[in-house]
């Protein structure tokens, strides 16, 4: 009966801020969230929770009104680790959590936390509560009602089948090597270095790969969503091929011989016209080529990986993403069960 918590002090800070009107998720209001997480978790039988440690101090600041007659009744102690106060912290987190037994890891930030969580969570479950800039896989979600969820997972109240989503990833290959995965989508930009990390420049996009996308989405899987919708449960997922506007390059469907334009909300207050030049659904195990080298491939968001002129990188759809916390059926289904019925 034990959870995680894994708090990105960095999320919803970004580039998105200046160049859209995202607002900023402060830290202390993150602060007030892991609060609510807390007694959520408690409320539901949960004993003892882990916390990752960060350069903001999220574990001692939160604890500090958990005082007295208020003091919590599950234990909550600091994860020993080595940490170094960037995104693989999270990732060698979630791994030594999952070796001390938790049974849920609680993650607040945005999709790149989630990935880097994912690589280090194996089959333990993420509850991914929102903090960052145009998230797919984390959720908007009240504290509370988080941490409720999650610790019915956690103490495996709730049963697997009604309380997690196995979602999907992509796995993502330059010269026949595994490099990196993502949640959401690769995103292939027309460029040769890094440079800052968040997308923000729609113009420079010549592919997106994606395991989903619906019309209600934000960033780039709302052009998904505009185009082909595609939910989390889906075993299918998308390649599209994005024209380059600059260069005046036609931009028509192979098989409908139409031309394409998808208005799509591409972050906070951004809505524009993105040229689809082809698309295609992709099934779980299918590979597609990356189609425009040399390039940058940003991953849920976030520039990582360069890939030279004589590289070939490849994008694969796999169903063996990380689980995750489905909120809404893991409570109805605590409801059902009586579990919130004092007797």
């Amino acid at each position: 009966m034990i959870a995680g918590i894994i708090a990105n002090p960095a999320s919803g800070k970004d580039i998105r801020r200046l160049v859209a009107h995202a607002t900023v998720f402060d830290n202390q209001e993150k602060v007030n969230l892991i609060r609510r997480i807390l007694l959520g978790l408690q409320a539901a039988g949960v004993q003892r929770v882990w916390f990752m440690p960060d350069y903001f101090g999220f574990y001692e600041r939160a604890l500090e009104v958990f005082r007295g007659e208020n003091q919590l009744t599950m234990e909550t102690k600091l994860l020993p680790m080595h940490w170094k106060g960037n995104q693989e912290d999270s990732r060698l987190a979630a791994a030594q959590m999952v070796e001390m037994g938790v049974g849920c890891l609680v993650t607040l930030g945005g999709d790149g936390t989630n990935r880097v969580v994912a690589k280090g969570a194996g089959e333990v479950p993420i509850m991914p509560v929102s903090t960052g800039t145009n998230n797919v896989f984390s959720v908007m979600v009240e504290g509370t009602i988080a941490g409720l969820a999650a610790g019915l997972v956690a103490t495996g109240a709730v049963e697997e089948e009604f309380s997690l989503i196995r979602t999907k990833k992509l796995i993502i290959y330059i010269n026949g090597q595994a490099v990196d995965i993502a949640l959401i989508d690769a995103v292939v930009l027309a460029e040769q270095f890094v440079g800052s990390r968040a997308i923000w420049d729609i113009g420079k996009i010549r592919q997106i790969v994606a395991t989903c996308g619906e019309s209600f989405h934000i960033g780039i899987a709302a052009i998904v969503g505009a185009l082909h919708p595609i939910n989390k449960r889906e075993a299918k997922g998308i390649n599209l091929i994005i024209a380059d506007s600059e260069s005046g390059e036609q931009t028509l469907d192979s098989t409908q011989g139409s031309s394409i334009q998808v208005k799509a909300a591409v972050g906070p207050g951004l809505i524009r016209s993105v040229p689809v030049r082809s698309y295609e659904l992709m099934s779980p195990g299918q590979k597609v080529v990356v189609n425009h080298v040399p390039c940058v491939i940003a991953v849920d968001g976030e520039r990582e990986i360069l890939v030279g002129p004589e590289d070939r990188a490849e994008v694969e759809l796999v169903q063996t993403g990380p689980f995750v916390v489905d909120v809404q059926s893991t409570l109805n289904r605590a409801a059902q069960k009586g579990l919130f019925i004092n007797r």
